[in-house]
């Protein structure tokens, strides 16, 4: 009982957190014509709740794509709409077709920030819980640990409740997704990742390592007997999934192309802004978006993206489990982030979440990649006016993860999960026995360079 008691205490502290980073400011307050993310949520309540389903994501007088036009999957804009019903019961004119735009008052702040931590507390906070406890080999004031280092990844809190977004329903998605196919719940699995991909279509960074361990699982089950019969139920499930949640939209062909059309707007270019993945970086030298058609760069990016991520998702196949899986699910979505088409800051945060499911594997490693993908965004979370929610709940989560696990202890070849890399080096140079102090150094002028 005593035990329970601290989850309840580390899943206060990390509401705490969050609610605290809520006080701050958000993304475009105060800023016309266009605001930022804040409004374009707002917006989309507006949107939703007074035009006809079939008008949601077409260009009209009443809903100028060019102002925060919907650009996200069907169950987004069913969200919006759920919270536009409350907004409209305490006040209507947060909602008001036209009139509303640009609405800023405290009020209306304070209801915005609750529903990020009712979606919280409903699906991401839960599935973060149930996935520690599910742990194997580790104690359960360990496993409370996790949950509290998880809780505090400064990324997502920085993003959902400092820039405003919703991030933590995707992900929460995702992560009962993660808890089904691990434990052999398929179906349950399959079901909950298919509603990740029609929240946030950033979520088919996951969708290859959900693929290829549920084949591999179908192989290893032998296709023709109980793999074949698992196979087609999960076709079953996901095809009947994508339908439910787009049957509005399938009434017409041209419904269903507009959506497609806003859910990949290839006309925004390779990447945004200051995005650390690879197109980005080499444009400092080679302006690739200058230089090469766009056709040309999606073909590029795809190909990249493909060969990168190849090796991994063979592997996971032939060989499914579900630690590979966690760790195919890191390096496909890093894929994804440092090769894929039209990527922005935030996308790190889909690097990020596979991190944090193996950070009790590889502590050292763990932390110091969720620092760096926070650090990441630090131009974006400046524009936000949220340095100081950034500094500090950046220490929180560092503070607790060296406490938690001893990252500075674990720095082993084996607790590093690099004891068959270095053997393969030492093959060619016998004398290759540093990588571990080399990885501490470096790792270590990586955080003083942060702070």
């Amino acid at each position: 009982m005593e035990k329970w008691h601290l989850m309840t205490t580390v899943v206060l502290i990390g509401l705490t957190v969050r609610w605290t980073v809520s006080l701050n400011s958000y993304s475009g307050a105060g800023k016309p014509p266009m605001f930022g993310d804040y409004e374009a949520q707002r917006h989309w309540q507006e949107i939703t709740f007074n035009l006809p389903i079939k008008q949601w994501y077409f260009n009209s007088s009443d809903n100028n794509l060019l102002y925060w036009g919907l650009d996200y999957p069907p169950l987004t804009a069913y969200h919006s709409l759920l919270c536009a019903y409350v907004a409209k019961f305490i006040n209507p004119d947060w909602i008001a077709l036209h009139t509303s735009r640009g609405y800023e008052s405290q009020a209306h702040k304070l209801f915005m920030r609750t529903t990020v931590l009712v979606a919280d507390l409903l699906i991401y906070i839960p599935a973060v819980v149930v996935y520690c406890y599910c742990l194997k080999d580790m104690s359960t004031k360990k496993k409370i640990a996790n949950v509290l280092c998880i809780l505090l990844y400064p990324g997502l809190i920085l993003i959902d409740y400092g820039h405003f977004q919703y991030n933590s329903v995707s992900l929460g998605f995702a992560l009962w997704g993660v808890l089904g196919v691990s434990y052999d719940w398929d179906l349950l699995g399959s079901l909950a990742f298919c509603l990740a991909i029609n929240y946030k279509q950033m979520e088919l960074y996951h969708s290859l390592p959900f693929f290829c361990f549920l084949l591999g699982k179908c192989f290893k089950k032998g296709l023709t007997g109980k793999g074949l019969v698992l196979l087609i139920k999960l076709a079953c499930t996901v095809v009947a999934s994508f339908i439910f949640c787009w049957l509005p939209f399938f009434t017409e062909s041209e419904q269903t192309l507009q959506v497609l059309r806003r859910l990949f707007p290839v006309d925004r270019g390779l990447f945004e802004d200051k995005v650390a993945n690879i197109w980005c970086s080499l444009s400092v030298f080679l302006k690739i978006k200058d230089i090469l058609p766009r056709h040309i760069q999606i073909i590029i990016s795809f190909c990249f993206t493909f060969l990168s991520l190849l090796p991994t998702c063979i592997k996971l196949i032939l060989q499914p489990s579900p630690k590979a899986f966690r760790f195919t699910l890191v390096t496909c979505a890093l894929s994804f982030f440092l090769f894929s088409f039209h990527v922005h800051e935030k996308s790190i945060l889909l690097v990020s979440f596979p991190v944090c499911l193996v950070l009790s594997e590889i502590p050292f490693m763990s932390t110091w990649f969720l620092l760096v993908s926070t650090f990441s965004m630090l131009p974006l979370l400046l524009k936000d006016e949220l340095l100081m929610p950034s500094v500090v709940t950046m220490m929180a989560f560092f503070i607790a993860c060296a406490t938690s696990f001893s990252i500075f202890e674990k720095t082993s070849e084996e607790e590093l999960q690099l004891k068959s890399f270095s053997i393969s080096v030492r093959r060619y140079l016998p004398y290759f026995t540093f990588l571990p102090r080399i990885i501490q150094h470096l790792v270590s002028c990586s955080v003083f360079k942060e702070w």
